[in-house]
């Protein structure tokens, strides 16, 4: 494949990626994060996430290589990303931010959540590549979605860092640490896959990015947008990213 047609969905992975590092300057300027924004965000990267894994890349899979095989790719990226969160429990994002400042021994606290967060992060690379290389609009959404939760997992590793070695430049290196998994995730993709990709591979590897995708949403998002009394504006979310996705791929 050429490479001309790598370098856009490498850009993209890494664009994505640097919204966790965004997120740890947005942090600098919160002294009072409203839970109502963080469920919003949350929710409409899990609509955004949850409708293209199902509308446009599962059912193309389905399309390309049949309603079995598709699903069985679709069960083994679920299995996948799950094995992955058993040997490396996440920790969730609110409890770091709550905690932060009750505790300056959380700088260690602080390096875990960078590192689960990296590591979570790398299969999000791998699917803003290979969703890009079959459709660039479908991974131009995909990334914008990834990029919107990634705003408080930046945020979520640099207030703990901050409020232990009051230094801005540390707790903004760490974040990009963080983030920086997506490109090499996109990176090892096209390294590891680039000789063997065709149509048939690209649908095999979609439908597992798609299983991979869901389970972030429904295993990370969801229930952490979910977690207040007012759950309505976490499912105003989910509902306007599923809408902002269905419009996109109308209009296209």
């Amino acid at each position: 494949m050429e490479i001309s047609k790598v370098w856009l969905p490498i850009l993209l992975a890494f664009l994505a990626g640097l919204f966790t590092l965004i997120g740890s300057f947005v942090s600098f300027f919160i002294r009072d994060l409203k839970k109502s924004y963080l469920e919003f965000s949350l929710g409409l990267s899990a609509g955004v996430m949850i409708y293209i894994s199902f509308v446009e890349i599962l059912s193309s899979a389905i399309r390309e290589i049949g309603f079995l095989k598709a699903n069985m790719a679709f069960f083994g990226g679920i299995f996948l990303i799950m094995l992955s969160d058993f040997f490396i429990p996440h920790e969730y994002i609110e409890e770091h931010i709550e905690k932060s400042g009750a505790d300056k021994r959380i700088m260690r606290a602080g390096i875990f959540i960078a590192l689960g967060l990296a590591i979570h992060n790398f299969p999000e690379g791998l699917a803003v590549f290979m969703s890009s290389m079959v459709n660039i609009k479908l991974g131009i959404s995909l990334a914008v979605a990834i990029a919107l939760h990634n705003i408080p997992e930046g945020i979520a590793v640099a207030m703990p860092i901050f409020y232990a070695t009051k230094s801005r430049k540390k707790a903004c290196w760490y974040s990009f640490l963080a983030g920086i998994a997506e490109p090499i995730g996109a990176i090892v993709g096209m390294f590891i896959l680039m000789p063997f990709l065709n149509q048939t591979v690209l649908s095999y590897c979609l439908a597992a990015v798609a299983g991979i995708m869901v389970f972030i949403s429904f295993d990370e998002l969801l229930p952490l947008s979910c977690e207040s009394k007012k759950s309505h504006v976490a499912i105003l979310g989910i509902i306007a990213g599923m809408l902002i996705i269905a419009l996109s791929l109308h209009s296209f």
